[in-house]
């Protein structure tokens, strides 16, 4: 559960494409500004600052080398990083260095409540240019446990909704969740922060 203060609070999204929503979503909102809307409005919070660095394409290599830019000027009371679907494509080659960079970025946000997310399921279509994917997810996993960050475990949650099927009701394309793929992402991760879910107006 994230600690919410009594004094204005700022919240860094860092990830990459999912995170920043361009595209596929098609004008709705992405799930960060779900987020935005339930902290900010919801739980009338209206002078907490919440700000989206997501980067499409990007890796956590990637955030890690624009570190100051994304994240160290806005010194974050809350940094949530959502990364791992485009690492994945590197295979289990790649997970050392995902590793690497995921831990590095944490411990440069000294002070800030660390919030991982595991990526969510691709389609059935998208696991060959993805197939470690689940051994990403794992790894955020562990990393999470080491580092006593909070896990919003987008996986488990999806594999819960369709165990043995494709997800595509959820997904824009092979990799991107679609409005109804981010409303669940964001409920899902309102949920696991100890901030309820968004209310309908």
């Amino acid at each position: 559960m994230v600690q919410l203060s009594g004094e204005p609070m700022t919240w860094v999204m860092t990830g990459d494409s999912i995170t920043q929503a361009v595209l596929h979503t098609h004008g709705a909102r992405g799930w960060v500004e779900h987020v935005h809307e339930r902290v900010r409005w919801q739980l009338d919070r209206l002078t907490d600052v919440v700000v989206n660095t997501g980067v499409s394409a990007w890796r956590a290599s990637d955030v890690l080398a624009a570190y100051d830019h994304l994240i160290g000027r806005f010194e974050p009371d809350v940094l949530s990083i959502s990364l791992g679907t485009n690492d994945a494509r590197a295979g289990l080659a790649g997970l050392a260095e995902f590793r690497e960079s995921m831990s590095a970025i944490i411990a440069r946000a000294d002070g800030a409540q660390i919030v991982l997310h595991t990526p969510v399921l691709v389609s059935l279509a998208g696991r060959a240019a993805r197939a470690e994917l689940p051994a990403y997810c794992q790894a955020v996993r562990e990393i999470a446990a080491e580092t006593g960050a909070l896990l919003v475990d987008h996986e488990a949650y999806w594999l819960a909704r369709f165990p043995d099927s494709d997800p595509i009701a959820w997904l824009d394309d092979p990799a991107h969740p679609n409005a109804v793929g981010h409303r669940h992402m964001a409920d899902h991760t309102l949920r696991t922060l100890g901030l309820g879910e968004l209310t309908e107006l």
